[in-house]
């Protein structure tokens, strides 16, 4: 998991949690929320400074559908990351069992994913302006 990744490089690179906190610009118990409690970082700016603070690629840090929980997190909060995460562990379910290829498995995630984010952009534009976040 991301947190095991995270906790694992650290501990090569012979930092405390206390150090990478520090480094990357979080706190301590954000830290600890990734390695132990399984969360992820919100803003994808994050992955990019722990990839350097730890001397890895991005991509061995964020898998797709981290990066698809992160951008649901960036553009609709943590009701867009819990709705996302649902989806994830929904259509994880379908293939228990199943016979699709891994190949046919990332296609049909990536396009869940795709329709998620297309369906939550579309629903903006109805929404009152009374009840949407100011930025």
């Amino acid at each position: 998991t991301f947190g095991e990744k995270v906790k694992t490089l650290r501990k090569t690179k012979d930092m405390s949690q206390t150090q990478l906190a520090q480094v990357v610009g979080v706190s301590l118990r954000t830290v600890g929320g990734w390695e132990k409690e399984g969360r992820y970082p919100k803003q994808h700016e994050l992955y990019q400074k722990l990839a350097d603070t730890l001397g890895c690629d991005v991509s061995y840090l964020m898998t797709e559908e981290e990066s698809f929980i992160t951008e649901a997190t960036e553009q609709y909060g943590s009701r867009g990351a819990k709705q996302a995460q649902q989806i994830l562990e929904q259509a994880a379910a379908m293939f228990a069992g199943g016979e699709l290829s891994d190949e046919d498995k990332t296609a049909f995630m990536d396009e869940i994913q795709m329709l998620y984010l297309d369906s939550k952009r579309r629903a903006k534009k109805f929404t009152p302006k009374k009840y949407l976040n100011e930025k």
